[in-house]
């Protein structure tokens, strides 16, 4: 089975192992296409054991910098996150689509994006 990489498969080492054993029992090999490693040989399988090791801490600190970030950002009192779309902008929107106007004409015409033309429709 072609994965682009270990750590976009699984959420944790033990996920990525079990899952490898799962295959390994239905005669299917894990292969990552931006990692060269042949998961049916010992030193592939340990490599496997690593690369997860390493990509699940990978993982953590990644979570640990965004939850800091959000609480950095409480603490001095700025928004996380997307900016919020004005209430003039929403009515604006709901207004145009009563009109029949296109989403594609609405975002042009109001400088958002057309997800957000969606939403607010």
């Amino acid at each position: 089975m072609l994965v682009w990489r270990f750590n976009r498969f699984a959420q944790s080492t033990k996920q990525l192992i079990d899952a490898r054993e799962v295959f390994r029992h239905l005669g299917v090999d894990l292969i990552p296409i931006t990692e060269q490693i042949d998961t049916s040989s010992p030193m592939g399988k340990a490599t496997f054991t690593v690369i997860s090791a390493v990509a699940e801490v990978e993982r953590s600190l990644i979570s640990e910098h965004v939850r800091a970030g959000a609480a950095k950002a409480g603490v001095q009192d700025k928004r996380h996150g997307r900016p919020q779309t004005s209430p003039e902008i929403i009515k604006e929107i709901k207004s145009l689509r009563r009109q029949g106007k296109r989403l594609n004409h609405i975002a042009k015409q109001l400088g958002e994006s057309r997800r957000t033309v969606i939403n607010y429709s």
